[in-house]
């Protein structure tokens, strides 16, 4: 077992010497890659035979994923019909370790004729693909991590990142934003955190718990409770946040006054307290509401004007899966 941990920790520290190595390379021609593609009018066709056409896969959803369109196709089935896929102002990602596959730089052919740009991700800066494509960037190991140095280890990890490192450029160079992303990915948690906002879960209008200052406890008890919200938003005439009263707060209150009911809310309310406007994201929401001291389950909303606009718990983001 000790062998194999060793040996495990060898192969890792394997690949990170391929990875530095291929960092020390990035240079002018990654530049134009990264340039020729952050302003490409067409789509990315990712091509690449056996190990590196899996690797040109992942690199093409990266690019989808990330605001560059782009498509897989494999170079043999390319051939046979899939074609059609390309149009004028697509370009060419073409990888090979060797530089040297066969049915890769045929398709090559496809895109000269076309006239289509082309960038090659080689192993072999001396190869067929390095020299006829119009950039070459060099992914080139000196062994593979594999202890036969045989099975592509070392070269398929350095022509992902590779990818990776081109990827994050082109959405920088295209101002790429979170809020891009999260359209991209509606589904699941990470669009809900990169989409949704405060006010698409808060409760306003009729469902807001809202008394104006000077409500008597009275009547401010039966907003608490008809709302079921768990807290009574307190607002001057003009809507003007002036604090919040909970059922913490009403548990307290019973304890320490014996004329509750005929005091004002302003009296028993938390003035100041912790806010968050419409807009903001409904993750700062639950952050904000997990990381106090003292954990509180709901928040007030304001909007731009410093007005109350609604409330939000978090029962509600909970309920949404955040």
């Amino acid at each position: 077992m000790n062998s194999c941990v060793a040996l495990g920790k060898d192969l890792i520290h394997r690949q990170i010497c391929s990875l530095e190595a291929l960092r020390d390379r990035i240079g002018s021609e990654f530049e134009a890659a990264a340039s020729c593609l952050a302003l490409m009018k067409g789509k990315v066709i990712a091509t690449g035979l056996g190990k590196s056409g899996i690797v040109a896969g992942k690199i093409s959803a990266t690019f989808s994923s990330t605001g560059t369109p782009s498509i897989f196709i494999h170079p043999v089935e390319a051939m046979h019909g899939d074609l059609g896929i390309i149009q004028p102002g697509d370009i060419g990602l073409f990888l090979s370790n060797s530089g040297e596959t066969a049915e890769v730089l045929q398709l090559l052919q496809v895109f000269k004729r076309l006239g289509l740009k082309s960038i090659a991700i080689v192993g072999k800066v001396q190869s067929t693909l390095a020299r006829d494509c119009d950039i070459c960037l060099d992914a080139s190991v000196e062994s593979e991590a594999c202890p036969l140095n045989l099975a592509p280890t070392s070269s398929t990890t350095s022509a992902m990142v590779m990818g990776d490192a081109l990827g994050g450029c082109i959405l920088t160079l295209k101002g790429f934003s979170p809020e891009d992303f999260g359209r991209l990915h509606p589904s699941g948690a990470l669009g809900r955190r990169l989409l949704f906002r405060v006010k698409d879960l808060m409760h306003s209008g009729q469902e807001l718990p809202l008394a104006i200052s000077g409500t008597p406890m009275r009547e401010a008890l039966l907003i608490l409770t008809g709302k079921t919200m768990g807290a009574v938003v307190v607002a001057s005439s003009d809507g003007e946040l002036l604090g919040i009263f909970t059922d913490g707060d009403l548990r307290r209150a019973v304890l320490g006054h014996q004329n509750l009911l005929d005091m004002d809310i302003d009296k028993l309310m938390t003035p100041n307290p912790v806010v968050i406007n419409e807009n903001r994201m409904a993750a700062e929401a639950l952050s904000l509401m997990e990381n106090r001291p003292s954990q509180i389950s709901v928040l007030p909303v304001i909007d731009d004007q410093n007005k109350v606009a609604g409330i939000i718990r978090v029962h509600d983001l909970v309920r949404a899966g955040f």
